[in-house]
């Protein structure tokens, strides 16, 4: 008798191929078999006409924090997740001396939307080295299945200390950072991940580490994966990158790319379809390469004490760096808004924000007076207060409530007509949940649900199995994971089970479940039935299933 039978559902084996009616059986952490009439399990579940398919594969996660408190690494399984890829960007916490723990979470506060005191309070330090680092996480074991990319700005850090994010490094110093790359990718690490993004910047402004790195460094740290022959190369491109650059390195290295993050930008609409021509062509070249797309509007909420849609723009930076008092002072300053209105001219197309005020809208104020202006966009706020410019009636609001007015922007990806071309460029990879960063921001964590629900079935702009395909077999592939992202006997029984007529995520919410009581955004799966990691149910229509036993598993080889 089998272990687990699911009777009566669509099956969705992740290759593209056309889905098909019957039944699925599962012994200990395997497919056993799939047909027609397998009969009983020990336990059984009737899906009547219920879709089942692989496990959604979440490529972009930066669940390397949260992990260490929260080894289910909530919400990602109720959104029917069974395996996370973290440490995209470079943004990790190994390795790390323990006297630089500080400094390596300062570096997130930022990047990660996370209170430093979460961070403080959350992380357990059991270790070192990246090699460490896993076998920690796999000793305490995981809900869903987790990969791990080595960081480049953990590394930087390691390396360098304080002067990561102040200079280039020395040619010993390139040396003692790609061995220790290589002894990452060695120990289990998917690859090796790296960002130049402006936007990308710790506590206080401070450059992200591996925007100091020059040519001499990226060659080193990429070639340390040729040398090792196994590994992606991920990159965060940021306007100074091209990709004839990141080509140009995962040429030279012989390993494949992933490039981010490419978004529908209506000041530049061209921009991302263009990048992601480049990449088709360098394809076409022999060079394996894919650009990471995201199917989600970007929208984030914020208030003005970290307005990180500004972030990307030079003038912000002293923002950044001031605190309390001294932040309402910047803020009311004419000379700072007037380099703040500037760069906004410069940089329109450039950057997340790009001068759309009526994308912009107040959500919630502190004042019982200013009850009013919650739902108006800033546009309309400007226009009735007479403001000279939409970038002071922003300010001057949240001067009046003490920095505390919540707003939230709709920044990019909005216009589904043109993101369509995207989702469905043959040379992507749909992704980019950013799951466990930005918590405060945003919560895109259900990406995948909203393929299914919004791409496929509501738009229609691509199958059933075509959505499936792109969340499962494809990354799976991308990654070199030989034993998920399809459904086939033998293979590992990861497996999501949901409605294709109501699958969706749900609205977000705010909640203050962090360590230390900080906030973050969180959201609901809609149609979600089931959840299985490596056979064993992680979450079912109310969400996750409470049970002690963690059944992922630390993934170490990839091909």
């Amino acid at each position: 008798m089998h272990d687990l039978v699911i009777r009566n559902a669509l099956i969705v084996d992740g290759t593209g191929g056309e889905p098909y009616h019957g039944d699925l059986a599962v012994n200990g952490d395997r497919i056993a078999a799939i047909g027609i009439g397998l009969g009983h399990g020990r336990e059984t579940v009737d899906a009547d006409g219920l879709a089942l398919m692989p496990g959604i594969i979440d490529g972009h996660t930066h669940y390397d924090a949260q992990v260490t408190w929260d080894p289910f690494v909530d919400p990602s399984p109720a959104l029917g997740v069974t395996t996370v890829v973290m440490g995209n960007c470079g943004f990790t916490i190994a390795p790390c001396r323990p006297e630089d723990r500080d400094l390596t979470m300062r570096n997130l506060t930022h990047v990660e939307g996370m209170s430093l005191d979460a961070l403080r309070t959350g992380i357990a330090w059991d270790f070192e080295t990246f090699p460490e680092y896993l076998a920690m996480i796999e000793a305490r074991g995981v809900g869903p299945n987790v990969a791990a990319f080595v960081g480049h700005s953990s590394v930087r850090t390691y390396v360098l200390r304080e002067d990561a994010s102040r200079r280039a490094a020395s040619d010993a110093e390139i040396a003692r950072m790609a061995t220790i790359v290589k002894e990452a990718v060695e120990a289990g690490a998917a690859g090796f991940s790296s960002t130049t993004n402006e936007p990308h910047n710790g506590e206080n402004g401070i450059p992200m580490p591996s925007r100091l790195a020059d040519r001499r460094e990226m060659e080193a740290l990429t070639g340390a994966l040729g040398e090792a022959g196994r590994g992606v190369f991920m990159t965060t491109k940021g306007a100074c990158t091209s990709i004839a650059e990141i080509e140009s390195l995962a040429a030279r290295c012989g390993r494949p790319a992933l490039i981010s993050g490419f978004l529908h930008n209506p000041a530049n609409p061209g921009r991302a379809q263009g990048f992601l021509d480049e990449i088709a062509a360098g394809r076409a070249r022999g060079v394996r390469m894919w650009g990471e797309v995201s199917c989600c509007p970007l929208t984030m909420d914020f208030t003005m004490k970290s307005a990180y849609i500004f972030e990307g723009l030079p003038a912000w930076k002293p923002a950044m760096e001031a605190k309390g008092a001294a932040l309402s002072r910047l803020y009311a300053d004419p000379t700072f808004r007037d380099s703040v209105k500037q760069d906004l001219v410069k940089f329109r197309g450039l950057r997340a924000f790009n001068s759309e005020w009526h994308k912009l809208h107040v959500v919630e104020t502190t004042q019982s007076g200013n009850a009013a202006l919650e739902g108006l966009s800033i546009e309309e706020l400007a226009g009735s207060r007479h403001a000279a410019h939409p970038l002071d009636a922003l300010l001057d609001l949240a001067l009046q409530e003490n920095l505390d007015t919540l707003f939230t922007a709709v920044l990019l990806n909005a216009d589904e007509e043109a993101v369509a071309s995207l989702v469905n460029h043959p040379d992507n990879y749909v992704t980019l949940s950013d799951a466990g960063a930005h918590l405060t921001f945003l919560c895109d964590a259900g990406f995948g649900l909203h393929l299914l629900g919004r791409w496929s079935r509501e738009l229609q702009v691509m199958s059933l199995a075509e959505a499936v395909r792109k969340l499962t077999t494809q990354p799976a592939d991308i990654f070199g994971i030989q034993d998920r992202g399809r459904l086939a006997a033998g293979l590992a029984a990861d497996l999501f089970l949901f409605d294709p007529a109501t699958v969706a995520r749900g609205p977000k919410r705010r909640q203050r479940d962090l360590p230390g009581g900080a906030a973050r955004l969180v959201t609901p799966g809609l149609g979600v039935h089931g959840v299985w990691v490596n056979g064993r149910p992680v979450a079912d229509e109310r969400g996750v299933v409470p049970t002690p036993v963690r059944p992922g598993r630390v993934l170490r080889d990839f091909v």
